[in-house]
């Protein structure tokens, strides 16, 4: 872990805690699955960049409420993303700050926002760059429930796209075809 992405983390996770397990371990493994995937596809990237973003890539979860995996904040889960951003654009990390947002899924849609009656402001939050969608992609193979350790399956990983539409399959698929 970069010393910057540390200090970052230290200011809102406590050292030994059970979150910042979830967190980190998620993220090092969603890192890695980014890092692989670019250097199999030969991809020109910016791979510090991605370490990093991927690192810091679910930073928010620390404000929302989901017990099962240690998060006591109030914001609903699906708010993390843009939590993160806002938390990472303060510490003057603005390219950092739009992976966090857009990585929710395989990116949301300003339709997936109100079909899904989403709390998100209306603006697309669809992954843009390689890298964000790298990292997007990456981290759909991880959970931070169960047994974070191991990957998903891709059969697993297209279910629970599919479950949130057939434009959130097409656009995981797509990724997929992109880095898988």
């Amino acid at each position: 872990m970069t010393l910057r992405v540390e200090e970052i983390i230290d200011r809102y996770y406590t050292r030994g805690s059970r979150l910042r397990e979830i967190l980190t371990v998620h993220s090092e493994l969603v890192a890695r699955k980014a890092l692989e995937c670019a250097e199999r596809r030969k991809l020109g990237i910016d791979a510090g960049f991605v370490e990093e973003a991927a690192l810091l890539h679910d930073i928010g979860i620390i404000h929302c409420n989901a017990p099962d995996i240690c998060c006591e904040g109030t914001l609903p889960y699906i708010c993390h993303g843009m939590e993160g951003r806002r938390m990472l654009e303060a510490e003057g990390l603005p390219r950092h700050a739009l992976v966090c947002e857009r990585h929710t899924g395989a990116g949301l849609t300003v339709d997936d926002i109100i079909r899904q009656h989403l709390p998100l402001p209306l603006r697309d939050m669809t992954p843009q760059t390689i890298e964000e969608r790298l990292i997007c992609y990456a981290d759909k193979f991880y959970s931070k429930s169960g047994d974070i350790r191991r990957e998903k399956p891709l059969d697993k990983v297209m279910k629970s796209m599919e479950r949130h539409g057939p434009d959130t399959l097409a656009r995981f698929m797509a990724l997929h075809k992109e880095f898988g």
